[in-house]
């Protein structure tokens, strides 16, 4: 339903800001102060924006329809309004400072990167390449200038993101120069002039799913004794830590809800945690009940029913099958699920941490809860299980 003339011109202010809305998606967004402003939301590449058209009454109401027809058409023509405007303000007061031209770059590219990815990346414009450049032309950048930002981040010793900050910058630069705002990408005169990454430490893990594949197919051929095999296929199913795995018990298998709700005095945050069952881990465990489920281990030791299995169970199980320490070890498993569901899988990554029972904190602070996301994790839980049985059917065709 659009609105009249009358009735944009006689409307009154109230305690807050409230919109009259016309046709198409175009609104008049009245302030308390009496200003009236002519706004489009719309989505541009999965993300809800916002357009300002102008001021009333130095818009009007066929003024405002006709911009916001205009943006209609270059949103479906596949440019986004808001950024072009940015864009062109920049040029018509002489350049188009690096700020501007990170912000679109961001706006376009990173739509479809992970929740953390955008945030850490933003955080090093906000943090690290604003305060520099950001009011700088970007043709007038020089490497110096560059240098010296990412110095500052050396100064304080964070050499992985001073490293990542080139990078982005420079991705920022050649998307000026495909815009034809600049002329040369100056992050590439960098190369060497930064202090090396400290080697890190990390633990053994496949993150490729066709190495992840050959892993499957060995875990589903593997020969061992029966307890060692389902916690090897629970290890990759649940990618819980490898103490947990050993220690679970099945008092803690809620077979009604399908869940395994480890309590918090087993865990490393001391915090009580749910992990879903996908049908293939259902299937594991009870197979294995049959064996064990008399006991209260799920995988008790071979040295007796009171203890758990060892901690070498497993990790002997992978060496057994050709994967050495420098490839894979037990605890591995949860960065394989990390990486793939995030990568190939596209899941949020805030649901995957809560997987994995890190600490993760909402945009209002608040701290984990063993509930959050529940129903978008047994989700994910069931289609990690599902990726992992089509490895392995693909590496058992590949490998026969």
């Amino acid at each position: 339903m659009s609105i009249t003339v009358a009735q944009v011109k006689q409307a009154k202010s109230k305690d807050q800001p409230y919109k009259l809305t016309d046709s198409k998606s175009l609104y008049l967004l009245i302030h308390p102060n009496g200003s009236k402003y002519w706004r489009m939301d719309y989505r541009f590449e999965g993300k809800r924006k916002t357009f300002a058209i102008g001021v009333y009454p130095e818009i009007s109401l066929a003024s405002a329809r006709d911009s916001r027809d205009e943006a209609r058409l270059k949103i479906r023509d596949g440019t986004d309004p808001s950024s072009e405007r940015r864009i062109k303000k920049a040029t018509k007061e002489g350049a188009v400072d690096f700020r501007s031209v990170a912000l679109d770059w961001f706006e376009k590219k990173m739509t479809d990167k992970s929740d953390r990815h955008r945030q850490r990346t933003m955080s090093i414009f906000t943090r690290d390449l604003f305060p520099k450049l950001g009011h700088r032309p970007i043709h007038e950048i020089a490497a110096t200038e560059l240098l010296a930002a990412i110095r500052k981040i050396e100064d304080r010793n964070a050499l992985e993101i001073a490293h990542r900050a080139r990078t982005i910058a420079g991705q920022v630069f050649r998307y000026g120069i495909a815009a034809g705002l600049c002329e040369r990408d100056v992050s590439a005169d960098l190369k060497g002039a930064l202090r090396d990454q400290p080697p890190t430490q990390h633990r053994a893990a496949i993150t490729e799913p066709e190495e992840l594949s050959h892993l499957i197919v060995a875990i589903n051929g593997y020969q061992g004794t029966p307890v060692v095999c389902a916690a090897l296929r629970l290890s990759a199913l649940l990618f819980q830590r490898p103490g947990e795995i050993r220690h679970m018990e099945w008092a803690e298998i809620d077979w009604g809800k399908e869940r395994w709700c480890i309590p918090g005095r087993k865990m490393k945050e001391k915090r009580d945690h749910i992990v879903p069952l996908s049908r293939q881990a259902l299937v594991v465990l009870k197979d294995i009940h049959a064996l064990t489920g008399r006991g209260v281990y799920v995988f008790p030791s071979q040295r007796g029913p009171s203890r758990p299995l060892s901690d070498n169970g497993v990790r002997t199980a992978l060496r057994t099958m050709g994967f050495d320490n420098e490839t894979m070890d037990p605890h591995g498993f949860r960065a394989t699920a990390r990486t793939i569901l995030d990568e190939v899988l596209n899941f949020r990554v805030d649901y995957i941490e809560h997987q994995l029972s890190h600490a993760v904190k909402d945009p209002t602070g608040r701290a984990y809860n063993r509930t959050k996301y529940l129903p978008e994790r047994v989700e994910m839980m069931q289609a990690w299980a599902d990726y992992l049985d089509n490895l392995g059917d693909k590496g058992a065709m590949n490998d026969g």
